[in-house]
Formats: structure tokens, C-alpha cells, sequence
């Protein structure tokens, strides 16, 4: 049996595994909720759980005959991740076209709010990933005393590329909103992953944690 700590990490790994699988299989393309045997989806406001129109980014939250009812013998959990109308909030962020296609930008829980702006790690990650060099890259928000979270990022470069931290913020000017823009840059041998792969932020947020506190 796990404990819910374990249970929800280990959902989140099996759901970035069956991302991966659909890449591996070609199955790139957008999908239409209702033919993945879920009748019904929204967006809700991530503080509050408030519904936000379709064309707003929010919290994905699904509802069918595909989704589960409930996790076995955790009725808090399952309480804490299902609404009283049944449906089941997913840890996705994302928008729903006018055609009813979801459209997921990352997860909740590695949501950056810097300023009181909300910042998307991946979109960040995809600027920084397409620079000459780059192997890959880790966004994350960790305590800043003036703005909350400081957006900040871990690369890895290639051996011989000549990357560092002002080389990719140069690299990312006029390409990022400026409340995007991260205000450090680290650059490491290799991120820290799980058994299948995965990054594990929280390990990078608790390494990075004290970077901007003031002496």
C-alpha cells in the first residue's frame, strides 16, 4: 500500500510515461476529449476552483466514463482531488480550443507565480532548449523575497559548447515577456531524475532554494 505522497508521485510519472509512449508511437496530434472515453472537461482557477472560459489557461478537470472514481481506502485524497460535481482535477495546466481540443502546458504543481504573474515552465524550457548547445533544461520558481518565486533554470549543455548564464539570458531576450525571463541560470553535468526518467523538480526547488535570500 502506498502512502499519498508516493500514490500521487507515482500517477504523475505513470502519466509523463504514457506521454512518452504516445511520442514514441507517433501519436503526437491533439485529441479530442470525448474520444478518450472522457464525456466532459473544464478549466478551473487554480486558487480558487473557479470556472474560467475556454480560451483562458487553467486547471484541467475531466469527468467519464474513462476516469476513475476514486482512490482505494484514501477517502481524503479522493476527496481532495475530485469535486462534488465528480469531476477528477488532473494536475494539468491547459486551454480548450473552439473546436473542444485540449491543449496541456504543464503541470500544476510546477506552476512558477513571480510578481504575481503566472509563469509556465515549458515555454520557457522550449526557448532555452532550442539554443546551440543545450542538451536540456529545467524551469523551476523558488523563494524570492521581492517577488515571490524567482523564475530560475538548470541546463545541461553539450561538453564542448561554450554555454553559460549570460549566454542564455542574451539568448532569450526579446523572446520572453521580462516577467518570464528567468534571473539566474545554472548550469549542471545532468538534472535529477527518477526510475523512469522523469525530472525531479521538487529535488532541484529544495537544491535552489536559498539561492536568492539576502544576506
Amino acid at each position: 500500500m502506498f502512502e499519498p505522497e508516493e500514490l500521487g508521485q507515482r500517477k504523475d510519472e505513470l502519466a509523463d510515461a504514457l506521454r512518452e509512449a504516445r511520442k514514441a508511437a507517433g501519436l503526437t496530434g491533439d485529441r479530442l476529449a470525448a474520444r478518450c472515453g472522457i464525456s466532459q472537461s473544464k478549466l478551473s482557477k487554480i486558487e480558487t476552483g473557479k470556472v474560467l472560459p475556454a480560451d483562458n489557461i487553467g486547471m484541467i478537470e475531466v469527468k467519464g466514463p474513462n476516469v476513475f472514481k476514486g482512490y482505494w481506502r484514501m477517502p481524503e485524497k479522493t476527496k481532495s482531488e475530485f469535486r462534488d460535481d465528480g469531476f477528477f482535477i488532473t494536475g494539468d495546466l491547459g486551454k480548450i480550443d473552439d473546436k473542444g481540443y485540449v491543449h496541456i502546458v504543464g503541470r500544476g504543481k510546477d506552476l512558477v507565480i513571480s510578481g504575481g504573474f503566472n509563469v509556465y515552465p515549458k515555454e520557457i524550457e522550449s526557448e532555452i532548449d532550442a539554443m546551440p548547445g543545450v542538451v536540456e533544461s529545467a524551469v523551476i520558481g523558488v523563494p524570492h523575497a521581492d517577488f515571490g518565486e524567482g523564475v530560475t533554470a538548470v541546463i545541461v549543455k553539450h561538453p564542448d559548447a561554450k554555454v553559460d548564464e549570460a549566454s542564455v539570458l542574451k539568448g532569450l531576450e526579446g523572446r520572453l515577456a521580462k516577467f518570464k525571463m528567468p534571473k539566474r541560470v545554472f548550469v549542471v553535468n545532468e538534472l535529477p531524475r527518477n526510475t523512469m526518467g522523469k525530472v525531479q523538480k521538487n529535488i532541484l526547488r529544495d537544491q535552489y532554494k536559498d539561492v536568492y535570500n539576502k544576506a
